[in-house]
């Protein structure tokens, strides 16, 4: 496996939010991570990612453990992170913004991303914070993807964007994959998600809860009405 976490425990202070938190991610492959808010989804990419310190477990990607290790060296080992909320650089250029994810591999070619997100190649010169809330999401997935990442993380694709740009968005996402390089989605719409993933996580309370391929996860009786609007019946034995 590409990415391997195993038995990661994280937090804030003394708060405790994930508790030996285990899953995996292949190359070419898009696993989804799903849950309720506070469920500690971005605490586990922000720990992947040294943005947190970890408090216990092992992180590697390819073998090359990542715990203790620097921004710099989790770049390097080809992991980049699209946060919540785009995090761009909203007084600069849509072409500086991609310029600087690509700095850590001195990538100045935009074609690449251009390709993939060809509604940006029009808005290269206009600054990124003017940009819609669709094109903000592609413009940081496209930074994120100038570093040529082996593993790309991806926090809350959705958040504020009408269902046509997440679905549009979302397929960009399975080209990315089909490269060879492995999606680790955190997504609130569990059924947008799951749509596109090839397997998935369930966290709730910072454990893993359920997981399984996308279809066994689709079919989950507990999945369905959690996560995937599905009414709760009753048992016709035990009424």
């Amino acid at each position: 496996m590409m990415l391997e976490v195993d038995r990661l425990t994280a937090g804030y202070g003394r708060i405790r939010v994930l508790h030996d938190v285990s899953l995996t991610v292949g190359e070419a492959e898009i696993v989804a991570l799903v849950g309720p808010n506070g469920a500690g989804k971005s605490t586990l990419l922000r720990a992947v990612t040294a943005m947190l310190p970890d408090r216990g477990g092992s992180v590697t990607v390819d073998g090359r453990e990542l715990i203790g290790a620097g921004v710099e060296t989790i770049a390097a080992a080809g992991v980049a992170h699209v946060p919540e909320g785009r995090r761009l650089f909203p007084g600069l250029s849509v072409r500086d913004n991609l310029r600087l994810g690509g700095w850590l591999g001195r990538n100045k070619d935009l074609s690449g991303v251009l390709d993939l997100f060809p509604a940006l190649a029009g808005r290269l010169d206009q600054v990124a914070g003017s940009l819609s809330g669709g094109e903000q999401q592609m413009c940081a997935i496209a930074r994120a993807l100038m570093s040529r990442p082996r593993l790309l993380l991806i926090d809350e694709l959705s958040l504020g964007l009408a269902p046509v740009l997440v679905d549009e968005i979302l397929l960009r996402l399975t080209g990315i994959a089909e490269s060879g390089t492995g999606v680790l989605l955190v997504e609130q719409d569990a059924g947008a998600a799951l749509e596109i993933a090839h397997r998935g996580y369930v966290l709730e309370l910072g454990e893993i809860t359920l997981a399984g391929t996308a279809a066994e996860l689709t079919a989950d009786p507990r999945m369905r009405v959690a996560y995937l609007g599905e009414e709760w019946e009753p048992d016709p034995g035990t009424a």
